[in-house]
């Protein structure tokens, strides 16, 4: 093992050129880095078996402080917001917070108009009670994981995190970027107050403050239902970030308009999930008029196709609006949502049905509703054993049995593609990943024809464009 000296000293020369260490500092640093090492060290630390929280512990050290960094930040936010989250990313990224090697191993792709990751980093919670556990911090100072009180927490290896200030309708946030973010830039916004997630009218009003002072960012907002929300539904919190997802890029199925709201247009986006979108350069009014469209959804019943808005077990109905600022102005995507259950879809109705749980079970939530889905990392060695036995011509394995349908789906892909080697058999298990992540979006849907969607914003009092 190198001396601990020498690595002492290395590790400061990246502080002085990646992490803008002080000169005057150099002393200090090496110094307490030094002691991080020996004590390490004495615990039978090698350079080989150096872990996550050693590295958190270090990088901490040479990092700048909280109140350093978001100093600067808003400093440069002054400036150019653009040049603020560059800034800021680049310096998460080399202070080893956000795990941006780690992330560029995750595979992507994409299919059939999504994206698709295998989420190598973090483990699968197909148990939405056991991934909201694992979010949780039980007792001490920080209410959950994402409270600002975790800055600086060892317990949480969170020494090296840093976040920035916000100001989001009048209320105190803060942003932090994600350690294992599941797209580009992606980080969350921090309601200061722990309080739980919900969605008002003011959501709007603040995911709008969020994109005027970061208009190259999309946000939006989980639905506050346990099974289709996030994870970390007791603090409320919006999720963001520099990539638009596929979504957004959808067309309109339907156009409409509303006559109080002459500047705005409201379209039936073309898309596996049952989305509204509404576009108008007013701020007023895409509150207005998305406020309209939640408080009718989260009373609509239509038992006749599972729809129950309330009942003994509570609520069942939410929204996920997301927004992006283009030459159009403020685009609100508002995705209608339900929990409900049935004893044939104990998981949800509009969840990922029982067949493609061996690809996804866990909750589809903002990020997948918009198009970009979050695979588990065993899928990444199960796969390519399906494709191994596809390419042989051997039956699947009984340790793979419940991969059949995806097993006989892919055959028959690659039959017609007539594909005869490991990367034209993989290209097809890519196309069929696709298919199946399109088909869960389609068992999210809460109106399964567009028109009903346009039926349903009609009896608001739209009116088609003809």
């Amino acid at each position: 093992m190198r001396d601990n000296v020498a690595m002492a000293q290395e590790l400061t020369d990246y502080a002085l050129a990646s992490l803008e260490l002080d000169p005057a500092d150099v002393n200090y640093i090496r110094n307490r880095v030094l002691e991080i090492l020996v004590r390490a060290s004495e615990e039978g630390y090698t350079e080989e078996t150096l872990n996550a929280s050693l590295e958190d512990e270090v990088y901490a050290e040479l990092s700048m402080l909280p109140s350093q960094v978001n100093a600067k930040f808003q400093a440069l936010l002054k400036e150019d917001s653009k040049k603020a989250t560059d800034w800021l990313y680049g310096y998460c990224v080399a202070n080893r917070y956000v795990k941006k090697a780690v992330l560029d191993k995750n595979p992507r792709f994409d299919s059939n108009g999504l994206v698709i990751t295998i989420n190598k980093a973090k483990p699968e919670f197909k148990d939405p009670k056991k991934a909201k556990q694992a979010n949780s911090v039980d007792g001490g100072f920080c209410k959950c994981v994402i409270c600002r009180e975790n800055e600086g927490f060892g317990q949480r290896d969170k020494r090296n995190l840093r976040s920035v200030d916000l100001t989001l309708g009048g209320q105190k946030w803060f942003w932090q970027y994600s350690p294992y973010g599941y797209f580009h830039e992606h980080g969350i916004a921090v309601n200061c107050e722990h309080r739980p997630m919900y969605v008002d009218k003011g959501t709007f009003y603040r995911l709008m403050d969020f994109v005027d002072l970061f208009p190259h960012y999309f946000i939006g907002c989980n639905a506050p239902l346990q099974r289709i929300g996030g994870s970390v539904l007791a603090h409320d919190h919006y999720q963001g970030g520099g990539e638009i997802l596929p979504m957004h890029k959808a067309g309109a199925a339907y156009t409409l308009t509303h006559p109080d709201f002459p500047d705005a247009t409201v379209e039936v986006v073309s898309w596996a999930g049952t989305v509204c979108r509404v576009i108008s350069r007013n701020r007023e009014t895409v509150a207005n008029l998305s406020d309209i469209i939640r408080k009718a959804w989260v009373t609509y019943a239509n038992p006749e196709i599972g729809i129950i808005p309330e009942d003994a077990d509570g609520v069942h109905s939410a929204i996920s609006p997301t927004v992006v600022k283009t030459a159009r102005g403020y685009e609100m995507s508002i995705i209608l949502r339900s929990n409900i259950t049935s004893p044939e879809f104990p998981d949800g109705i509009f969840h990922a049905h029982p067949e493609f749980h061996v690809i996804k079970k866990e909750s589809i939530g903002l990020i997948e509703a918009q198009g970009l889905f979050i695979l588990p990392g065993r899928l990444e060695e199960q796969l390519s054993e399906v494709e191994d036995a596809i390419l042989s011509g051997c039956a699947l394995p009984e340790s793979l049995a419940d991969f059949h349908m995806v097993y006989d789906e892919t055959k028959a892909l690659c039959k017609d593609a007539k594909a005869q080697d490991k990367a034209s058999v993989h290209a097809c298990m890519q196309e069929e990943l696709g298919s199946v992540c399109s088909r869960i979006l389609d068992n999210t849907a809460v109106f399964k024809d567009k028109r009903q969607t346009a039926e349903f914003l009609e009896n608001l009092g739209c009116a088609l464009c003809r």
